[in-house]
């Protein structure tokens, strides 16, 4: 079977992820995908070129977006919910691993988010702190391997 891997280049995000990973009705759901809790955050990964065909294919299971389905990637469904008056949508993940160097790989998912605006940045979760355990900074190049 041939793996979907995706390249692209870390990058900075709006730094709002963790109020919505750290609460305790997506954590469980990321429990069920990862194995494990995930940190509370996310390593955004900006998507080019032919890696962008393929993450759009990602965005077209989720239902995100027309296009052509990645075949044999197994969608994982995060579901929302409401807290205090809040709405906290939903999302999809799929398992994958990632590597800077190619011979180093870290369990980890890939979330796309219903409500986002990013079409061309992946959303990388994992129970560790990526950037440390990887460990990159903005700017170095990673893959994955989408499962």
């Amino acid at each position: 079977m041939k793996q979907t891997r995706i390249q692209g280049k870390v990058a900075s995000g709006l730094g709002r992820a963790q109020v919505f990973m750290s609460q305790p009705h997506y954590q469980d759901q990321f429990r069920d995908v990862l194995g494990a809790t995930a940190w509370p955050g996310t390593l955004n990964i900006e998507v080019m070129g032919e890696n962008l065909e393929t993450y759009s294919g990602l965005r077209a299971v989720a239902g995100l977006c027309d296009g052509d389905n990645i075949e044999g990637v197994e969608p994982h469904r995060i579901n929302g919910f409401e807290r205090e008056g809040r709405s906290f949508g939903g999302a999809t993940a799929f398992l994958a691993s990632i590597s800077k160097d190619g011979s180093s790989w870290h369990e980890c998912a890939i979330l796309i988010p219903d409500l986002t605006r990013h079409t061309e940045t992946a959303e990388i979760i994992a129970s560790s702190f990526l950037r440390e355990l990887l460990p990159v900074n903005d700017g170095d190049f990673v893959s994955l391997l989408v499962k």
